[in-house]
């Protein structure tokens, strides 16, 4: 009798939580009736770090996608009022994207549905095991952890 092999079983449950959390994330965001998908989420998200408005580029490079990618995010964040493509003061032919008041109001309830959704989905585990998860998960994606509260 053959034993499973661990790592594929590994590979197996992260997947699932995977797509268990982007179910979960997806259903918090529609309840909160955004409009938003969480690809735009994200969007938003990796936007509101940047010091100024970034260009497409960059968004495309700190998201990990090709350009087009974000070319679509950003057309639908875009016709819902979340974003604004603005010119570059120093090269007019570079388009940057900035949030506009609107993107800023649904940020706050983007944060908002993703710590309800981090909340359903650590439900079950204690203080205890979400350090170990977190001290787990920062040695996978290699971060640095921040001593900050996960959720």
């Amino acid at each position: 009798m053959t034993t499973p092999d661990p790592d594929g079983l590994l590979a197996e449950q992260l997947l699932r939580l995977t797509r268990r959390v982007h179910r979960i994330q997806k259903r918090h965001l529609e309840q909160h009736a955004l409009g938003i998908t969480p690809a735009q989420s994200r969007l938003l998200r990796t936007l509101a770090h940047f010091g100024e408005p970034p260009r497409m580029a960059d968004l495309a490079e700190s998201l990990e996608v090709v350009p087009r990618a974000v070319t679509t995010l950003v057309d639908g964040l875009e016709a819902g009022g979340k974003v604004r493509r603005v010119p570059d003061p120093a090269n007019r032919r570079v388009t940057r994207i900035e949030l506009t008041d609107e993107g800023r109001g649904a940020l706050r309830e983007v944060r908002g549905a993703r710590l309800s959704a981090a909340e359903e989905i650590l439900a079950p585990l204690t203080e205890g095991q979400r350090a170990a998860l977190g001290e787990l998960l920062d040695t996978l994606v290699g971060t640095v952890p921040t001593g900050q509260h996960r959720c």
